[in-house]
């Protein structure tokens, strides 16, 4: 053994010893903060305070009891200058200590201090002497994980440079949900993942750039720096479907963040069941902006200044006249003021109120809030206020809309014509009813556009929206309502935009999310998709109607296979591709035009090979529907008949950008079986 390698393993054995030291001292932490939650220690405030304070707690002790196994830490610093000069800082995913007041023996990757792991260069040392990596593997002997190996970096002698270890974390074989980039982040993505609290941020990625995983560091940076703004307001991840829920679900608490919520927009606005389909025409319709108009105007037709006429209002023995011309100003007055439907009734309510208070106390002297209670509770009053300001409920105003042709003629005359007015009505017998009345999903979009315009609801401290570009102008605008006082992060590829709303321009997304000056920051450099890959989509995206510069790829080549098969045949193609995929390491997905899945998991079935659907996260092989693959990812892919996915989508359709999404699935190698044409 050379005296290079003696120092290495001396080195290696003390990092060992360090990660012991940590794994007990995170345990004296569990235990320490569980300790607190059933002594109450420190819980020395009362009622409400207490309460939360306990909360917190427990939440904390939760949080590190789960946190999944793995290294307690990826890096380390040693500073030339500065104010840790001499010190070394190891610096992993949670902060470790032995006590509240000694130095950590592990610094949290969100902490200040850390940036100099992602920021440091040659020429940019930042105080750091030596940048250190560490390898890991699964542990062995029940352990959490074992040190295999280190990398350093010596910046202060200008070494800088993107080790093996950096290459196999990026490369490691995808099976199961998707894992943090902690150790990875580079420097622009470092720079996204630290914007603030106020700033909203787009981030264009091209496939493979870590935009998903951006998003969810930013939220964890955002929980850590901002802990009790965003507790107040709480934080939302918006992702496009179930099945991408559950793949980056491990993200976060791996991070040591929990109590997110995650969840999808259809979730968001699901005030009734799904039983009706909309044709796309009418689907399409109902996501344009234009209908908020429409809704508005049929909300706002209820209002009716001079519905009532002079209002009389008991006192004892006394009566109090109200004028129906005076009712008609304040109807008009208020609004006027647009505020949101429910808040203008009560302000009607109570501007009625003052006006009679002003006369009794002209004639009596002041009243006492029990008189003004039982004025605001008196009959005449709200049955005023039901003649010029009814109640309502959003199912009372689209019901009828979009069953009555008279009632949709009068409110979108101007804004929709009559081919979009015929288009957007119910088809078969209307509903007697709301309550007997069968919804699209479109139809919970347009009832949660009504119930914004009857009052606000609670808005989010900070909402993380991936996959945007296939947002409609409706979708934003509930998006928007639920984080009217807080940030966004806006996620996305134009390229990959597939639904028949997709934006082809961040500014219109931007805009309808009401963030119209919002920076948009291109992401091009993947560290996911192999060069080969990247090149083949790119030869796509020149396809493709938007202005998204072609990515480039830091990855190896990769492989490519482009497989063409007899008519008729391609179904035992699949099967020897797959069967080649498994001699390999990694995750299989097969990717196909809708129609064809159920036929190429039937095939594989008859040959022996086992293959679930895409919510089977940890199988070796996945038969997946194009329509849902989007943010998923796979070592080996096989793209099975690209032009029938590029048709499945119909004539205009975004079929073209669809299949864009299924060529860059693969992290490792690419199979594209077909017996037609390919369209690229």
């Amino acid at each position: 053994m050379t005296s290079t390698d003696t120092a290495l393993q001396r080195a290696l054995d003390h990092e060992r010893a360090h990660h012991d030291h940590c794994r007990t001292a995170l345990a004296a932490m569990v235990e320490g903060a569980q300790e607190h939650v059933v002594t109450g220690e420190d819980v020395s405030a009362s009622g409400a305070d207490a309460e939360v304070l306990g909360y917190r707690l427990r939440s904390r002790a939760k949080e590190m009891r789960e946190l999944p196994p793995g290294p307690l830490f990826f890096g380390r610093l040693d500073f030339a200058e500065g104010e840790e000069t001499g010190r070394a800082l190891h610096i992993g995913r949670l902060r470790i200590t032995e006590h509240p007041a000694a130095p950590p023996l592990v610094v949290d990757w969100r902490a200040p201090v850390s940036r100099a792991f992602y920021q440091a260069t040659a020429s940019d040392p930042r105080g750091v002497d030596v940048r250190r990596r560490f390898g890991w593997a699964p542990g062995s002997r029940g352990e959490s994980a074992d040190l295999t190996g280190m990398e350093d970096e010596h910046l202060g002698r200008g070494e800088s440079r993107a080790g093996a270890i950096v290459a196999r974390e990026i490369e490691r074989p995808r099976v199961g949900p998707m894992r943090d980039i902690a150790a990875t982040i580079q420097p622009e993505q470092d720079d996204l993942v630290r914007a603030g609290l106020g700033t909203t941020v787009c981030v264009q990625g091209a496939p493979g750039t870590g935009k998903t995983a951006v998003g969810l560091h930013r939220a964890a940076y955002l929980l850590y720096t901002h802990p009790q703004r965003i507790e107040r307001g709480g934080l939302l991840i918006l992702g496009p479907n179930p099945t991408f829920l559950s793949y980056i679900a491990e993200v976060l608490p791996a991070l040591g963040e929990s109590g997110v919520r995650q969840s999808t927009l259809d979730r968001e606005i699901a005030r009734h069941p799904v039983t009706r389909t909309d044709d796309v025409r009418a689907a399409v319709l109902k996501h344009d902006a234009r209908t908020a108009e429409v809704l508005r105007r049929a909300l706002y037709a209820r209002v009716d200044p001079g519905a009532a006429g002079d209002l009389t209002v008991p006192d004892g023995s006394y009566r109090w006249r109200v004028p129906a011309e005076a009712l008609a100003r304040v109807v008009a007055d208020v609004r006027r003021e647009q505020p949101p439907y429910t808040v203008g009734r009560e302000r009607v309510r109570a501007r009625i109120v003052r006006y009679v208070q002003e006369r009794a106390e002209r004639r009596a002297g002041p009243r006492t809030n029990a008189w003004l209670r039982r004025v605001e509770r008196a009959r005449p009053v709200g049955a005023v206020l039901d003649a010029v300001w009814p109640r309502v409920r959003p199912e009372e105003v689209l019901a009828p809309l979009l069953g009555d042709p008279a009632e949709l003629a009068r409110a979108a005359d101007g804004v929709l014509d009559d081919e979009e007015q015929r288009a957007l009505l119910w088809t078969g017998r209307a509903p007697r009813s709301w309550k007997s009345a069968r919804w699209s999903a479109a139809d919970l979009l347009l009832l949660d556009e009504v119930a914004g315009l009857l009052e606000h609801p609670e808005g989010y401290g900070h909402v993380v929206v991936d996959e945007a570009q296939d947002l409609s102008p409706m979708e934003c605008r509930a998006i928007a309502r639920r984080s009217a006082f807080g940030s966004l992060t806006v996620l996305g590829d134009l390229a990959q935009g597939t639904t028949p709303w997709a934006a082809r321009s961040w500014r219109t997304v931007l805009a309808h999310l009401g963030r119209p000056d919002a920076a948009v920051v291109p992401l091009t450099t993947g560290f996911r998709v192999p060069k080969k890959v990247v090149g083949l989509a790119n030869r796509l995206l020149e396809r493709l109607d938007v202005d998204v510069p072609p990515a480039r790829s830091l990855r190896g080549d990769g492989e490519l296979t482009l497989c063409e098969a007899a008519p008729g045949a391609v179904p035992e193609a699949v099967v020897d591709a797959v069967r080649h995929a498994l001699t390999r390491e990694g995750s299989v997905g097969v990717v196909a035009a809708d129609p064809d899945v159920p036929g190429l998991r039937a095939a594989l079935d008859a040959a022996g090979i086992a293959a679930a659907g895409p919510e089977a996260l940890s199988a070796r092989v996945a038969v997946v529907p194009a329509s849902v693959v989007k943010g998923l990812e796979y070592d080996h892919v096989v793209a099975v008949e690209p032009a029938a996915i590029a048709a499945a989508e119909g004539p205009g359709g975004r079929g073209l950008h669809r299949l864009y999404v299924v060529l860059t699935r693969a992290v490792s190698r690419l199979d594209v079986v077909h017996a037609r044409p390919l369209p690229f």
